[in-house]
């Protein structure tokens, strides 16, 4: 199913089904910068993945719950809300794709981010639970000074 008029942020009080509960549940988490919600959010094994611009490739969710560590514990404010989605659904897994929009803040540094995003999700002891993530910018100017900006390069 197409979200072309609805965006997620964490915020939501009254979610349509589980997996846009799920998703909400993911972006609550990281604009609360809320490690132990977050760990609720993922599949806690070794079978996890992520793939991002800032963080390369992660496996395995110890290393993946490092990179949140890095960002909610570090100087930088990031705000992101999921856009623009569609929601794909069969059996014991689901995925959501779409767009990301939101703010970086840092060091005096301010820029608007915009993010290619697909998140997939699986059935858990009765419960979504994140497997995988992919984000990426597509604008090479914005790409670069997230990179420097969170890099320190």
């Amino acid at each position: 199913m197409h979200y072309a008029d609805l965006s997620i942020n964490g915020s939501e009080t009254k979610v349509a089904n589980t997996e846009l509960a799920a998703l909400s549940t993911f972006y609550r988490a990281f604009n609360n910068r809320d490690l132990a919600l977050m760990e609720q959010s993922w599949l806690n094994t070794d079978e996890t993945s992520m793939d991002n611009p800032i963080g390369g490739i992660r496996r395995g969710w110890t290393e993946i719950r490092g990179g949140y560590e890095r960002i909610f514990l570090g100087k930088a404010a990031v705000y992101v809300e999921f856009y623009d989605f569609s929601v794909h659904q069969t059996g014991a897994m689901f995925f959501a794709t779409g767009r990301e929009r939101g703010w970086f803040k840092a060091d005096g540094i301010q820029f608007d981010l915009a993010i290619r995003t697909t998140r997939i999700f699986v059935k858990w002891n009765g419960e979504w639970r994140q497997i995988h993530h992919h984000g990426s910018i597509e604008n090479p100017e914005l790409l670069e000074m997230y990179q420097k900006a969170v890099l320190k390069k």
